[in-house]
């Protein structure tokens, strides 16, 4: 799980070939709970207002690093659900290259049905986090 696939898309295959092997959504939000228990640990000293992002329930701390060639985030949240979507996230979108990240759109969100099984709060913070990402990677570029 934690070497990185070639490419975003490939990632959002895997993903949604990963969730297809599950038939309801409790097992679905089941693994998801578990990705986000194998999320590397994430820095206390990080967990700063600067690096919060805003728009979710639960918190959750987003730090970027790298650069254009290759952007790095290291994310985390004080709910197991919320990490587990983090852990989604960063398959799809770190240590990839800038413009990959900005011309990345998270179709896995649709394909694997989280779209309507989040909460809206969930998918604000869902949505924040994307673009906080998308927001550092275009950033990168200029």
């Amino acid at each position: 799980m934690t070497e990185t696939t070639a490419t975003a898309h490939d990632a959002q295959q895997q993903i949604a070939e990963e969730f297809a092997f599950f038939s309801d959504w409790t097992e679905r939000y089941q693994y998801l709970i578990d990705l986000g228990k194998q999320l590397p640990p994430f820095p206390d000293e990080a967990k700063t207002e600067a690096n919060r992002v805003h728009g979710c329930q639960s918190m959750v701390w987003l730090v970027p690093g790298g650069d254009a060639t290759k952007m790095h985030f290291q994310a985390t949240s004080d709910s197991a659900i919320v990490s587990g979507l983090i852990a989604l996230v960063l398959r799809v979108y770190s240590d990839r290259p800038a413009a990959e990240i900005v011309a990345t759109e998270p179709e896995f969100i649709q394909t694997i049905g989280l779209a309507k099984h989040l909460s809206p709060t969930r998918s604000n913070g869902l949505a924040a986090m994307l673009a906080r990402i998308k927001s550092h990677a275009a950033a990168a570029l200029t």
